[in-house]
């Protein structure tokens, strides 16, 4: 399997980092795209910016000419963890200004799997409509919000259910979170 992963600028990077090494430890190919914001983010809640020993290749945000703008370069899914509303609001409106909205673009007007993790909180009626309109042309609209079904005992535990859900949604089997009725 071949993916994109790209982490924008919300809080919540750790998602992003936990699924490059869950992805890692499955031998999926990944390309990587971190936004400078991302980058931001992450220094300040993980202490860390650098995952390309986690990725197959890294891609800068401005590199508009790589791979992952075209078509014709093939992959199996793109997932954006976390997708900050920014990036939600450039998807919508189809504004294409970095590799992480061209790159996304490409993913819907190929008919091929998208997947947006936002993480914010409250949602503002622009939000919503956003990823509504997200959600009605194909795109699957993941949320970071854990459940608690499987009875977590730390951090790692609700993270590892958001990640697991990703990994539902590419159809990856996993064991990171106990499912419901087992």
């Amino acid at each position: 399997m071949r993916l994109i992963v790209a982490i924008t600028g919300a809080s919540g990077v750790i998602y992003g980092k936990r699924l490059l090494e869950v992805l890692k430890e499955k031998n999926v190919e990944v390309f990587l795209v971190v936004s400078d914001a991302a980058r931001t983010v992450a220094e300040h809640e993980l202490g860390e910016t650098d995952w390309s020993s986690l990725s197959s290749k890294v891609f800068a945000q401005d590199d508009i000419g790589a791979p992952l703008a075209s078509g014709s370069f093939k992959v199996d899914a793109m997932v954006i963890v976390p997708a900050s509303m920014k990036t939600v609001g450039a998807l919508a409106s189809g504004y294409c200004d970095d590799l992480i909205s061209r790159a996304a673009d490409v993913q819907m007007k190929e008919g091929r799997r998208l997947i947006v993790v936002p993480r914010e909180t409250p949602l503002h009626a622009i939000h919503l409509e956003n990823l509504a309109k997200l959600s009605r042309l194909g795109v699957t609209v993941l949320p970071a919000m854990p459940g608690f079904y499987h009875k977590p005992e730390t951090v790692s535990d609700l993270i590892d259910f958001i990640v697991g859900k990703i990994l539902d949604q590419l159809g990856i089997e996993h064991d990171l979170f106990r499912r419901w009725g087992s």
